[in-house]
C-alpha cells in the first residue's frame, strides 16, 4: 500500500449541446483526453490497473469500458462507470485514490465523459395492451414526487429562502464569464485542454463577454416567491470529458497532488443545491483547514443562486474562487463536471507554491454533495 498522487490531469474544452462536439460518440470525446493524461504522467496504457469514469445520461452499457478501449487501454483492464449524477466525475477521483491506498491498484485512470448531444431518448414502456410509450427528460431523483422538483424550481426556492436577488445572480454570472475570458487570453488553459476532433476550437464554447444589462434581461426559467432563475444564471447543457491519472507514489513518484481529505454527504432531495456545504465542512473540519488559507476553490456553478448559497457559510478568499471561471461560463457536462473541477485544481495548484491547497465541491440532483481537499506535493 502507498500514498496516492494525482500525476496528471487533462480535459477537453466544454461545448454547448449541438455545438462543436455534436457528432462525437462518447468514447471519441474521451479517448484523446485519456491518452494525453497517460502521456503527461509518463505511464504506458499497459501499466493501468483500472479505469473509473463518471457518466450521468449516456443510458447504460458501461461507457467507461468503451472509452478505455478506444483510448488503447488493454482489454484485460477492468473499467467501471460511476453514476451519482453531477458528483460522478469527482467521485471517480475519490474512488481511484481509495483503490490505490487500499492496495488494490497502483495506477488508476479516472475522470468523466458526457455528451448531451449524443444522449439517447428515454421512455417508459407501456404497461397495458394498446398503451402508449411515454418519453421523459430525466429520471426521478427522489421516491417522493413532492420532494423531487425541477432543478430550476428548486434553485428558485433556494434563492427565495436565502435572500439571493436576481441582481446578485446576474452579477455572479457576468463575473464567471469574465474570469473565463481572462484565463483564456492569458493562456491559463493551454496545459489542460486537449483537441478531440479536427476542428476543435480549443476553448470553452460558451464563454462570452456577458454584459450585466443582457444578463438581467435573460428569459426567466423559474420564479418562486422572490427567487428568480434565468437562462443567464443557469449553466447550459454541454459535452465534455476529463481524465486524471492517479498512481502509487512509492512506485511513480510524488509529483502532483495528494488528497488531504474527501467527503460525500446527502441532504434534502428537494433542496439539492446546498448539499456540498456539508461535504466541504466535513472535509475542512477533519483536518483543521481554514477556508481563508485556501489557494484555489473550484465550486460547481450549476446555477448562480446555488453557487452563492454554497459560498455563504465560508470565508474563501474571493481571488481563490473559480480562477478560470466556472460552469456558468463553460457549461455543464453532467458526469464530467466534477472531474473538470479537479483538472482545474490540478493546473491552478501547479502554479502555486509547494503545499498550497485547493478545494473542489459539487452538488448533484437528489440532494448529494461531494468535496475533496487536495495539496500540491512538489
Amino acid at each position: 500500500m502507498g500514498t496516492a498522487v494525482v500525476l496528471s490531469a487533462r480535459r477537453s474544452s466544454v461545448q454547448p449541446r449541438g455545438g462543436a462536439y455534436k457528432a462525437l460518440k462518447l468514447w471519441e470525446l474521451w479517448a484523446p483526453v485519456g491518452r494525453a493524461a497517460l502521456h503527461d504522467a509518463g505511464i504506458s496504457p499497459h501499466e493501468v490497473d483500472a479505469v473509473l469514469l463518471g457518466n450521468g445520461i449516456y443510458g447504460g452499457g458501461n461507457p467507461a469500458r468503451l472509452c478505455a478501449l478506444a483510448a488503447g487501454i488493454p482489454e484485460d483492464v477492468g473499467a467501471t462507470t460511476l453514476d451519482s449524477q453531477c458528483c460522478s466525475g469527482l467521485e471517480s477521483v475519490l474512488q481511484a485514490i481509495a483503490l490505490i491506498e487500499s492496495g488494490q491498484a497502483n495506477v488508476v485512470v479516472c475522470g468523466g465523459a458526457e455528451s448531451y448531444s449524443q444522449r439517447p431518448l428515454r421512455a417508459h414502456q407501456a404497461h397495458e395492451d394498446g398503451g402508449e410509450i411515454t418519453f421523459y427528460e430525466r429520471p426521478p431523483f427522489s421516491p417522493w414526487p413532492e420532494r423531487d422538483p425541477d432543478m430550476a424550481t428548486a434553485n428558485a426556492r433556494l434563492a427565495d429562502a436565502a435572500g439571493i436577488s436576481p441582481a446578485q445572480q446576474s452579477a455572479y454570472a457576468v463575473e464567471s464569464h469574465q474570469k473565463a475570458l481572462d484565463a483564456l487570453a492569458s493562456g491559463r488553459f493551454r496545459h489542460e485542454l486537449v483537441p478531440v476532433c479536427e476542428a476543435d476550437p480549443l476553448r470553452d464554447g460558451f464563454s462570452r463577454a456577458l454584459k450585466l444589462r443582457v444578463a438581467e434581461r435573460a428569459p426567466v426559467l423559474a420564479h418562486e416567491g422572490s427567487g428568480v432563475i434565468t437562462s443567464a444564471t443557469t449553466s447550459v447543457e454541454a459535452d465534455g470529458a476529463a481524465a486524471l491519472v492517479v498512481a502509487n507514489s512509492e512506485l511513480y513518484g510524488t509529483g502532483g497532488l495528494r488528497l488531504v481529505a474527501g467527503a460525500r454527504k446527502g441532504g434534502a432531495s428537494e433542496n439539492p443545491g446546498i448539499a456540498p456545504v456539508a461535504a466541504a465542512q466535513a472535509v475542512l473540519s477533519r483536518v483543521g483547514q481554514v477556508p481563508e488559507a485556501l489557494h484555489s476553490v473550484e465550486l460547481m456553478e450549476a446555477y448562480a443562486a446555488q453557487a452563492i448559497a454554497c459560498l455563504q457559510p465560508f470565508g474563501f478568499p474571493p481571488e481563490a474562487l473559480n480562477r478560470g471561471g466556472g460552469s456558468l461560463a463553460r457549461g455543464h457536462p453532467i458526469g464530467a463536471s466534477g472531474a473538470i473541477l479537479m483538472v482545474r485544481l490540478f493546473h491552478e495548484l501547479k502554479m502555486a507554491p509547494q503545499g498550497a491547497r485547493g478545494l473542489a465541491m459539487i452538488a448533484a440532483a437528489g440532494g448529494l454533495g461531494t468535496a475533496a481537499l487536495v495539496e500540491r506535493t512538489v
